[in-house]
């Protein structure tokens, strides 16, 4: 991949994580504070499967650059 697609892959990973952080976090206002945790963040679900996406995303760039960098560091002039 080129480098550029690897910036892209790392910033939607972090636009992933950060929602994740927001869908983990959310407390309706309207749910009372010692319900159930089922009850009370009902986006869990939705957190966990962003930060599974956002892991991907990170693990595919990751791997992208270190094969980009052992291919630059082999070639001669």
């Amino acid at each position: 991949m080129k480098f550029k697609a690897e910036m892209c892959l790392l910033v939607m990973a972090i636009v992933f994580f950060a929602a994740s952080a927001f869908f983990y976090s959310y407390h309706p206002a309207n749910v009372e504070f010692f319900s159930s945790a089922e009850i009370s963040y009902p986006y869990r679900v939705y957190a966990v499967t962003f930060v599974g996406f956002g892991s991907i995303l990170t693990l595919a760039a990751s791997v992208s650059y270190s094969k980009r960098s052992k291919n630059l560091g082999h070639t001669t002039y």
